[in-house]
């Protein structure tokens, strides 16, 4: 399966735990494309329509529906995970997204 950054598919989250999100939902992928091309697994960051205004999250529109991308809930999961790949983050959500990320590893 060829999968590249901020390519959104529909994920299996399922089983987690505790205040992981949870069940199968929308993902986009955050690894970079030379590790999404060579390794069996993905970093992705839950999608969700439901907002918090927490710094970690990014709003974007996806299919002309308005939600967040949950950067706070970011994980590594095996590419047997993704369901099916639905599109991709427009360039300024991804853009966002990786500013966001930025600022959450910095010292």
């Amino acid at each position: 399966m060829e999968v590249s950054r901020f390519d959104v598919f529909l994920v299996a989250l399922d089983p987690t735990i505790g205040h992981e999100i949870k069940k199968t939902r929308l993902c986009t992928v955050v690894t970079p494309d030379e590790m999404n091309h060579n390794i069996g697994t993905v970093i992705i960051a839950p999608m969700t329509t439901k907002g918090r205004h927490y710094p970690t999250r990014v709003n974007c529109v996806f299919q002309g529906v308005e939600g967040q991308i949950a950067l706070d809930q970011i994980r590594t999961v095996d590419k047997e995970r993704l369901v099916k790949k639905l599109g991709q983050l427009s360039q300024v959500s991804g853009n966002r997204v990786l500013e966001v990320l930025a600022e959450m590893f910095q010292k």
